[in-house]
């Protein structure tokens, strides 16, 4: 004898594959952080992730303590640069003349970092190949 399904089973599963569906969506779309320019970090609130060239002259101790360096937009024209004081691991790419990403928030003109969200863009992936 065949047993009758109850498909109230059925409706809640696919009820929960809708909601996450949807949660994906959502944060795919709008849950991200923000990314910036130092030349568009005026005027923003709350934790954004800037991306800017490491200018020369940091100071601190890239493999301990903390770091204090400058960022300027990765456009050769502009001349926007801002300070960020970051804490945390450093990839042993990091120097200046480098594109860098960090997750943070201005405060009194300075750009405080969150612990250990320093990236550094590997250049070789961003350049042309050349021709042999």
């Amino acid at each position: 004898m065949a047993r009758k399904r109850n498909p109230a089973r059925l409706v809640i599963a696919l009820s929960v594959a809708a909601v996450l569906a949807i949660f994906l969506v959502y944060t795919s779309i709008a849950g991200g952080t923000p990314s910036v320019a130092p030349s568009e970090l005026a005027g923003q609130t709350g934790v954004v992730s800037l991306a800017g060239r490491v200018l020369p002259g940091y100071k601190g101790d890239p493999y301990g303590g903390g770091l204090r360096f400058r960022l300027r937009d990765v456009e050769d024209g502009s001349r926007a640069s801002v300070t960020v004081l970051y804490t945390g691991s450093v990839s042993d790419q990091f120097r200046a003349g480098r594109d860098v990403s960090v997750k943070g928030e201005l405060r009194n003109g300075v750009f405080v970092a969150v612990k250990d969200s320093l990236v550094t863009k590997c250049p070789s992936k961003y350049t042309a190949k050349k021709d042999t």
